[in-house]
């Protein structure tokens, strides 16, 4: 007799989460993600020049020469960055190098948005190049030089990647989730590439390990400070007359704000407030149907705020942003989370200065912890020392 099941999908053994359907055993754990699976990778090597309208900095080009050593010699690299540091910049010379030579590329991320926003980025980086977005409801095709994808959608492709990276893995849906975290190392047949603002112990501690290196950038590419942000303890009626004097403040100066809420609900009920005393703003979440066109519009200086969930927390730059944290106290937030939120304003090179404002009801470890570590990585501007 065979042993206890183990789905060969997410490798759950459970028997609580194991059925029997037709007389053989299912696992109800991932019994969500069903589907096509990819086709057959046929290797093809193909230039793959990369097209970029500046150059990387000293620091980012040590650490691309860097991946592209580790993954010849089948190490496991996780690049530890502050946001802002250019992290898909430095992942883009080992992209080259494995489609050149015909392995299977694949660039994984949590977030639906995100990947859309960077298979945008690939495609004019990498312009001679089948660059393919794959994510729910836009999954007819599911092969390509190079696959931008949803980490839901790794199911579909089983020891498929010769080349896997993995960025914002501390975020969510993927962070703290055994499922999607078997899905990537089931979807691995050769070597990873991780990347993060703010990796988890663990995951730090697994990259000191044999067979994987921990490389680290704590400056942002442009060499400016981290913006600091402002902790403001206030109660209603404070706490809102200060989010509409900034707004009005920030929208005399033409300079774009991101107000984070916790939920949808709040989300909503601040945006109505607010429209009535600071116009020109719109809102966003992950239940909005049509949140793709409101950033869009966002994006051309259509909207001066926006009001949002963790949905804006990663992957999407804009010029001079502004952020306010609104009930930054709320236990839906961590050091790790405001520290990615405050890592929105100064991001570009000819703007690299921003405000940002935690407004709490009270002092939460986690707010002083967030601010303590973007000061941390801010002593690294006087002396930046690249890895070996």
């Amino acid at each position: 007799m065979g042993g206890p099941f183990v789905c060969p999908v997410c490798g759950n053994s459970d028997p609580r989460l194991i059925g029997i359907k037709n007389g053989k055993p299912y696992c109800r754990k991932c019994i969500i993600f069903c589907g096509k699976e990819a086709p057959p990778f046929l290797p093809c090597p193909k230039e793959a020049p990369l097209q970029l309208p500046y150059s990387l900095s000293k620091e980012q080009h040590v650490l691309s020469q860097r991946i592209i050593y580790n993954f010849v010699h089948g190490i496991d690299t996780l690049v530890y960055a502050v946001c802002g540091s250019g992290k898909t910049e430095i992942s883009y010379g080992v992209l080259s190098y494995a489609m050149e030579r015909g392995m299977s590329v694949g660039f994984a991320l949590p977030r639906r948005d995100v990947v859309i926003e960077l298979h945008q980025r690939l495609v004019s980086a990498f312009p001679k190049n089948r660059i393919v977005a794959v994510y729910g409801g836009h999954n007819s095709v599911l092969d390509g030089d190079c696959l931008v994808l949803t980490t839901h959608q790794l199911f579909r492709y089983p020891k498929y990647f010769d080349l896997l990276v993995m960025d914002e893995l501390d975020a969510f849906p993927f962070h703290g989730s055994d499922v999607l975290e078997a899905m990537f190392y089931r979807a691995l047949r050769g070597h990873c590439l991780m990347m993060s603002a703010t990796p988890s112990k663990t995951i730090v501690s697994l990259f000191k390990s044999p067979g994987h290196e921990m490389l680290t950038l704590h400056t942002r590419f442009h060499k400016h400070p981290i913006p600091v942000p402002t902790v403001k303890i206030l109660r209603n009626p404070a706490k809102i007359l200060f989010l509409i004097s900034k707004l009005r403040d920030f929208r005399k100066k033409k300079k774009p704000c991101f107000v984070f809420v916790p939920t949808i609900s709040e989300c909503e009920t601040v945006f109505r407030v607010l429209r009535l005393f600071v116009p020109g703003g719109s809102f966003v979440h992950s239940k909005k149907p049509d949140r793709s066109r409101v950033i869009s519009d966002f994006k051309k200086g259509r909207f001066l705020y926006l009001v949002t969930t963790a949905v804006l927390e990663r992957g999407i730059t804009v010029k001079n942003l502004q952020v306010i944290v609104y009930d930054a106290h709320s236990e839906i937030y961590n050091a790790a989370s405001l520290i990615q939120i405050a890592g929105r304003a100064g991001r570009k090179a000819d703007a690299p200065k921003g405000e940002v404002y935690f407004v709490a009801e009270k002092e939460k470890p986690f707010l002083a912890a967030a601010v303590k570590e973007i000061e941390y990585c801010n002593t690294f501007l006087q002396s930046v020392s690249p890895p070996r």
